[in-house]
């Protein structure tokens, strides 16, 4: 197996703010913008985003917090953790996945006001 994704940590560099929201096609009332696309995009991640997304609906722990920080984390045998803070470093979700070909050892995306964002974007 190939990994053929392109995204490159250089690449989200040149996302500041954005010009266009995508609306989640599961959880409707999420939005994310053209940072996180290009994640899911280049980075094969669409899973990412509806990861973040469906927990807004049900995971309590995470709905009841306004700022979220979403840290994937990718270890060398391509197994991952996908975990959730509060923004004051206080974890209140985390996952655990077998197996991910996502391209970069880790990636941080943010929650906030029902939009999934990078921080450059923020």
């Amino acid at each position: 197996m190939t990994n053929t994704h392109t995204l490159r940590r250089e690449d989200l560099k040149q996302f500041y703010g954005t010009e266009k929201w995508y609306r989640h096609g599961l959880a409707r009332d999420v939005l994310y913008t053209d940072g996180a696309r290009h994640v899911a995009v280049h980075g094969g991640a669409f899973w990412l985003l509806d990861e973040i997304a469906l927990a807004q609906k049900y995971q309590p722990k995470v709905m009841a917090e306004a700022f979220q920080v979403w840290k994937l984390t990718v270890n060398e045998d391509r197994s991952a953790t996908l975990s959730c803070e509060d923004g004051n470093l206080v974890e209140v979700y985390r996952k655990t996945l077998d197996y991910t070909d996502f391209p970069l050892p880790d990636i941080t995306l943010w929650f906030t006001d029902k939009v999934i964002l990078l921080p450059s974007e923020y």
